[in-house]
């Protein structure tokens, strides 16, 4: 059996990182966990509601909280982060502390945008496309810090780039 090692998927959202998550846990047979939904269901409220209602800088500290608690649970092998997660340097260390590995899903803002608006996940961050767009530039120099890289291609489905994930990481 594969040791599996832990991973942490981050990237803009849209680009796929809970369905990669989801499918790479089901292939190595292991715990995944969305930092979005841990946080829902800690807060027992919704991301929306927490940057609506408490502003963003609060939600990042909030996110980090709660990161800090996934992190320490050593069952946890696959991690998707939100979007914005990984930008906050505090997150990158305590994953690198505890030994995960970083993935950057990275693909073209045009891809994300299409998944961001037919998606019915409310993205209090991207409520139109301009500003959608100056955050995903604003976070490609902060994605790059990633251990590694990998691009998502149009027409690759989240099984076929966690298969790609598996094959470089684990074989």
């Amino acid at each position: 059996m594969l040791a599996v090692k832990r991973i942490a998927l981050t990237g803009f959202m849209g680009v796929g990182k809970s369905s990669v998550a989801r499918h790479l846990a089901h292939a190595l047979g292991c715990e995944r966990t969305d930092l979005d939904n841990f946080i829902e269901e800690s807060e027992n409220r919704s991301i929306v509601d927490i940057i609506n209602t408490d502003g963003e800088s609060r939600y990042r500290e909030i996110e980090t909280s709660n990161l800090e608690r996934v992190v320490a649970d050593e069952t946890v092998r696959i991690l998707s982060l939100g979007g914005g997660a990984w930008t906050v340097e505090r997150n990158r260390e305590m994953l690198k502390n505890n030994k995960f590995t970083s993935v950057w899903l990275e693909s073209s803002f045009e891809h994300c945008w299409m998944n961001i608006k037919f998606s019915r996940k409310v993205r209090p961050l991207a409520k139109n496309k301009r500003d959608a767009r100056k955050l995903f530039d604003e976070r490609q120099k902060i994605y790059c810090l990633a251990d590694w890289h990998f691009v998502v291609k149009p027409g690759l489905t989240s099984f076929h780039v966690a298969s790609r994930i598996m094959e470089e990481l684990f074989l």
